[in-house]
């Protein structure tokens, strides 16, 4: 297999893309360059190229994966998307995540579960659903844990938040304009809110 590096741009100070036959390969250091020789117009030796992949920026992208989930905790997504930035090839991203994985470093249901319990007393159902879908859970991970963590919880978390929410907002149902509610309502339901607890709530207040 022979391959030409036809260009190097400078990624910052200490780091380089590297092109091969027109496309991007890896990015290397600068130091790392002259110690492979590679050199815009010169052939890189597929032995150079595999301990390159398999040796040096393997263990660079496991190492950053390593690093990252040491920091906080990421979906499988927001480890991929932060790897990706570095210009991994894919399959090296492939192989890290497994890695990181294989060892319980990155799990997708311990991050659902403690954010959901972390969550679940100050937002809704809707809006947890919405911030984990987004960080790249699916709703078939979610909705058993969702399901599982509120049957444990005694009472209706949901009602109890919005009677704190009205509370805040001052809400009085004998003294409240209709338009007043309306606006109430709106903010409740863009909170992620279904309408029937939204109204259970305001119910309850006029009761009370």
């Amino acid at each position: 297999m022979s391959m030409h590096c036809t260009d190097i741009i400078e990624l910052d100070k200490k780091r380089c893309k590297v092109y091969l036959d027109g496309e991007l390969a890896f990015v290397l250091y600068k130091g790392e360059l002259k110690e492979y020789g590679i050199k815009i117009g010169l052939e890189i030796s597929e032995t150079a190229y595999e301990e390159i992949i398999c040796v040096v920026l393997s263990k660079r992208c496991k190492l950053r994966a390593m690093n990252l989930l040491q920091k906080k905790d990421y979906t499988t997504k927001q480890l991929r998307d932060k790897l990706d930035e570095g210009l991994y090839p894919k399959e090296l991203v492939d192989e890290a995540i497994e890695y990181v994985r294989s060892y319980k470093y990155l799990d997708d249901e311990r991050y659902a579960r403690d954010y959901i319990s972390y969550h679940m007393t100050t937002r809704s159902k809707n809006r947890i659903m919405q911030d984990l879908t987004g960080k790249g859970l699916s709703k078939e991970l979610l909705l058993p844990i969702i399901e599982e963590l509120y049957a444990e919880e005694n009472g209706d978390i949901e009602f109890d938040q919005i009677k704190v929410l009205l509370e805040k907002k001052h809400y009085d149902p004998g003294s409240i304009d209709y338009k007043e509610k309306q606006k109430i309502m709106a903010f409740l339901m863009r909170r992620g809110f279904q309408i029937s607890t939204i109204r259970k709530a305001m119910n309850w207040c006029e009761d009370d």
